[in-house]
């Protein structure tokens, strides 16, 4: 049994895909009202046919009271980190502090240098994630004195000024896969935010995924629980079982309690474009996992 020790989380992952980005913005209505925790949304900023994520979450806070926002996960090479440091503390602070900042490194280059983002190699992008977490962090630190300086390879700030502060610290949670981002993860994140459908050998995978987070946060001085473990879910309700969430709502209770007290996964976030569906998740899921996961921790 594995603990991280954090209270379980449950969203939703909403595509900003549509002829109508009013859409996108209604789903995190509706999350909030069917009482979920958190909505996140895509950043693909190469695809012509998605809508901008940080104006829609800055959107989506204003039509919102309660439930946190992030992007899943922020496209660092296309938004430059001292800018992306100002863009999540305003909304933050015009939300009441309830923004959070899903990063990743890097992925589909084509589209990036497409639109006139720099290819990077592996070890390139996890060194400008780097990077880009000290520069985002030391903008929002405003007790520090004087501007801050980040003599990067492929960020660099002179003196910049910082502020303005977020409302909360935010939490920079990481989308990772590989040995050496994960163990990045473990040094420098707040979460750790994977997708289920891209762990090649499906949730097993998270044992061994977890331990190099541990070791990244052990040869940091960490406490691995620092570390926030979420999983984005692709799953249908069905009445019968037809694989991994794929069935009926008590079979989705078993297996996300199973993943809790196996890989101390506390995070659940679902990709729904669907009212039906998220109100289905948070009505039967959510409250029932919470349920199971506290009966058998005692």
């Amino acid at each position: 049994m594995t603990d991280y020790g954090h209270d379980l989380l449950f969203g939703t992952f909403v595509t900003p895909a549509s002829a109508r980005p009013q859409h996108a913005v209604e789903q995190a209505v509706v999350a909030e009202r069917a009482g979920l925790d958190l909505v996140t949304f895509q950043d693909h900023p190469y695809v012509a046919t998605f809508h901008d994520t940080w104006t829609l979450i800055a959107y989506a806070a204003a039509r919102t009271e309660r439930i946190r926002l992030t992007a899943n996960v922020t496209n660092l090479p296309l938004r430059l980190p001292a800018v992306l440091a100002r863009t999540v503390a305003t909304a933050d602070v015009l939300s009441g502090g309830r923004i959070e900042l899903g990063l990743g490194a890097g992925a589909f280059w084509d589209g990036i240098e497409a639109m006139g983002g720099r290819r990077l190699g592996p070890g390139e992008s996890i060194e400008a994630l780097e990077e880009a977490v000290t520069i985002i962090r030391g903008l929002w630190d405003v007790e520090q004195r004087g501007g801050l300086t980040v003599a990067g390879r492929h960020y660099a700030v002179h003196g910049a000024e910082r502020g303005p502060a977020p409302a909360h610290r935010p939490g920079i949670w990481i989308g990772a896969y590989k040995p050496r981002i994960l163990r990045t993860t473990g040094r420098i994140g707040d979460g750790w935010l994977p997708s289920v459908q891209y762990l090649p050998g499906g949730v097993t995978d998270l044992a061994g995924m977890n331990g190099h987070i541990d070791e990244g946060a052990a040869a940091a001085g960490r406490d691995p629980r620092d570390i926030r473990r979420f999983l984005n879910l692709a799953g249908d309700f069905g009445a019968t079982s037809r694989g991994f969430l794929q069935g009926p709502p008590d079979q989705w209770v078993e297996e996300l309690t199973d993943l809790t007290l196996t890989y101390g996964t506390s995070g659940f976030v679902l990709a729904s474009d669907d009212t039906a569906t998220t109100e289905l998740f948070a009505a039967e899921v959510a409250p029932a996992v919470r349920s199971e996961v506290a009966r058998e921790r005692g």
